[in-house]
C-alpha cells in the first residue's frame, strides 16, 4: 500500500509529485465542496438576514474558502509556497501593473458585498439608465435593463461613479407626470381631476396620496405636474403611460383642452411695379 502511495507520477528537478499528493488533494476538494454546501444551506435558512444579505454573506464565504483552499492545495501537492512566491515576485509585479483594472474591479466587488449599499434585487440608475441588480460577483455585476437586456457592469464603475439606488431604504418612490392645459381652464376642477386619476391604477399607492403642483405659465399653456407614489419602480414607465392615457381621456371628456404650439406664417408678396419706360405707340 505504501508503495502505491509513494509512487512518483512526476519528477522535475527537486520536485516530485506522488500518488499520495493527488489522493490528499482529491479528499480535500471533496471536503471543501461539502463544507461550501453546508455553509450555503445554513446561511439561506437564517431568519436574521434578508435575501440580499444572505447572497452577500454566501459569496464572501465562497471566495474566502476558495482562496484558502488554493493555498492549502498547493501545500498538499508538495509545493513550497514561500519559494514559489519569492521566485515569481518579479512576474507578480508585472502582472500587477498589467491587471490593475482587474484588481480595481475585484476590490470594488469586495466593497459592494461588504457595505451592502448595493444588493441583489435593487433598482439602480447608472449613467441615466435604470437597471435591476441580478447578481454581484467579485469582478462584475450582472443587471437587467427595462428592455430585458442583460448588462455586465464592472464593479469599479459602480463604486467610482454616481449611482442612484431607488430601493436603498426599501420604501416607495415618488414619480411625476407633466402636462399643459389651455389658459381658459378651470384650474380648481383640473386639480381635483388630476388628483383622482392616478388612484384608479392598481400599482399607485393611496398613502401617500397623489398631489398636483402648478408649475409655471408657459407660452401657450399652463404647466401642471402630477405626483404619485409606487412600489413598482422597475416598471414605472408602464404605469406612467397608463396614467397619461387616462388623463388624456378624462380631460377630453371634460372639455379641457391640451394646447399645442401654433405658429402664424405670413408671406409677403411683392406686386409687379408698373414699367414707366414703355412708350405709348400711336
Amino acid at each position: 500500500m505504501n508503495d502505491i502511495l509513494d509512487y512518483k507520477i512526476l519528477e522535475y528537478g527537486n520536485y516530485s509529485l506522488a500518488f499520495q499528493h493527488l489522493l490528499n488533494l482529491t479528499i480535500f476538494i471533496a471536503i471543501v465542496i461539502v463544507l461550501l454546501a453546508i455553509i450555503k444551506r445554513v446561511i439561506y435558512r437564517s431568519k436574521a438576514l434578508d435575501p440580499a444579505k444572505k447572497f452577500s454573506v454566501n459569496k464572501l464565504s465562497q471566495y474566502t474558502i476558495a482562496t484558502l483552499s488554493i493555498v492549502i492545495s498547493l501545500h498538499l501537492l508538495g509545493l513550497n509556497i514561500s519559494v514559489l512566491l519569492a521566485g515569481s515576485a518579479a512576474i507578480l509585479v508585472g502582472l500587477g501593473f498589467g491587471l490593475q483594472h482587474l484588481f480595481n474591479d475585484f476590490i470594488s466587488g469586495v466593497i459592494l458585498l461588504l457595505d451592502a449599499t448595493l444588493k441583489v434585487g435593487d433598482i439602480v440608475e447608472v449613467n441615466g439608465m435604470i437597471y435591476k441588480v441580478e447578481e454581484i460577483n467579485f469582478r462584475t455585476t450582472t443587471v437587467i435593463g427595462r428592455d430585458e437586456n442583460y448588462v455586465i457592469l464592472p464593479n469599479s464603475e459602480l463604486t467610482s461613479n454616481r449611482v442612484v439606488n431607488w430601493t436603498y431604504n426599501g420604501i416607495s418612490s415618488r414619480f411625476r407626470i407633466t402636462l399643459g392645459v389651455d389658459y381658459e381652464t378651470d384650474i380648481d376642477k383640473l386639480i381635483t381631476l388630476l388628483e383622482q386619476i392616478p388612484l384608479k391604477h392598481p400599482k399607485v399607492l393611496h398613502n401617500p396620496k397623489p398631489f398636483v403642483r402648478f408649475e409655471d405659465y408657459a407660452e401657450s399653456s399652463l404647466k401642471f405636474a402630477v405626483f404619485f407614489y409606487s412600489d413598482e419602480i422597475f416598471r414605472v414607465e408602464r404605469i406612467k403611460s397608463d396614467i397619461r392615457i387616462e388623463i388624456f381621456r378624462t380631460l377630453k371628456k371634460q372639455g379641457i383642452n391640451i394646447p399645442f404650439p401654433q405658429r402664424v406664417v405670413r408671406i409677403k408678396s411683392e406686386s409687379n411695379a408698373p414699367n414707366h419706360n414703355q412708350e405709348n405707340q400711336l
